[in-house]
């Protein structure tokens, strides 16, 4: 069970931005009542009209859609589709266009919500997913890329996304049995076919990530990062600055912690895929609290909340940067949108950071681990 902190939560910078009622302000933007249109966005046109963001060669918006807590019971009980289709179609009217799904969550059925909810405007939207693994008895059963396997999943995966294409087509984990120019190369049979348009990567390190782009050109690396979990600083997210790779952080709000989801009393029961994560140890959280106080210090600052602080950190190291934050609400996707008007200048991301490297962080990966296949 967790227990609430007395101090200024989520759930309170929620309220005190009206976000259930005339809708969250961060900065001079403000959303629309839940009850008018879920598309309508009052305020700059910079935030009802954002920038684009480049993943290699594919545009999509600065801020996408990590569907895999929909369905697939990973983070919390799988939630039902008549419930998850609005939150999906809300994040589109929203000016989200890029939405992140997997076969492997669930297994399939959170790519079946993801082709139900984005059916009406499949054209408009770009759809990534990923294979890698073999399934039995609707289990995942260890890692598989070998090429007829990959060309197999990937039928799977158009049939059950209700579409001809993939847009973004990610290797979700290497298989250590097939080499990387080989799966590189099924891609780009299946890009050449136009099952495919783009090609990507997780989890890889840097040689890899070479090796594949010399076959075929990555235009995405999907990994984690965050404020706390920042490994993949190790050459990785260079790297994809030389080589005109789009990053993709999963989890750049650290699974909910900088959301202010959690506190120091929070604790996890062993069924809890949280209880199996390094850096949410009760050691690892009270370490961790003065990372979000720092936080909290910034959203005061900029008048933000602390997940929009963290999303906007996170886009602010480098233009080719696109986060994908997962939820079950709308009104978290409202409130994620809205760290698109939080900007941190030059002098401002120095000082965070100097005060970010004076805390000891704890059970999070060492950079080292950024320069092996994970």
């Amino acid at each position: 069970m967790e227990k609430k902190s007395n101090s200024v939560n989520r759930r309170n910078f929620i309220s005190k931005s009206a976000l259930l009622g005339a809708g969250i302000v961060a900065g001079p933007m403000a959303f629309a009542n839940e009850k008018n249109s879920p598309g309508t966005i009052e305020g700059l046109k910079a935030a009802s009209n954002p920038e684009k963001r480049m993943l290699g060669a594919l545009e999509v918006s600065p801020i996408g859609l990590g569907c895999m807590s929909m369905k697939s019971g990973s983070y919390n009980p799988p939630r039902d589709t008549k419930d998850m289709i609005p939150v999906i179609r809300g994040a589109y009217d929203l000016g989200v266009t890029f939405f992140d799904t997997a076969e492997v969550y669930g297994p399939f059925t959170d790519e079946e919500l993801v082709a139900e909810a984005l059916q009406p405007i499949r054209d408009n939207v770009v759809i990534a997913s990923k294979f890698g693994f073999d399934f039995s008895n609707g289990k995942r059963a260890g890692r598989n890329s070998k090429p007829e396997h990959i060309k197999s999943a990937v039928e799977g995966m158009l049939k059950r996304l209700r579409t001809d294409r993939i847009d973004l087509l990610y290797l979700h984990r290497l298989d250590p049995n097939v080499p990387i120019e080989d799966v590189a190369g099924t891609v780009k049979d299946l890009i050449k076919e136009g099952k495919a348009l783009h090609f990507g990567l997780s989890e890889v390190s840097p040689t890899t990530i070479r090796k594949a782009h010399a076959e075929q050109p990555v235009a995405a690396l999907q990994s984690e990062y965050s404020i706390i979990q920042r490994a993949l600083e190790n050459e990785v997210i260079d790297t994809c600055g030389e080589l005109d790779i789009g990053f993709v952080p999963w989890g750049p709000v650290c699974r909910g912690f900088l959301g202010d989801k959690f506190n120091e009393h929070s604790r996890f029961s062993s069924d809890s895929r949280l209880s199996q994560v390094p850096y949410f140890t009760p050691e690892a959280i009270e370490a961790h609290m003065e990372v979000l106080r720092l936080v909290h210090e910034w959203g005061r600052k900029k008048d933000a909340t602390p997940a929009q602080i963290a999303l906007s950190w996170v886009m602010a190291q480098k233009p080719f940067i696109v986060p994908i934050p997962g939820t079950t609400k709308l009104h978290h996707v409202k409130q994620n949108q809205g760290a698109l008007n939080v900007t941190f200048s030059d002098t401002e991301l120095k000082e965070f950071r100097n005060a970010l490297e004076k805390i000891q962080l704890v059970g999070v990966r060492g950079p080292e681990t950024a320069l092996v296949d994970q």
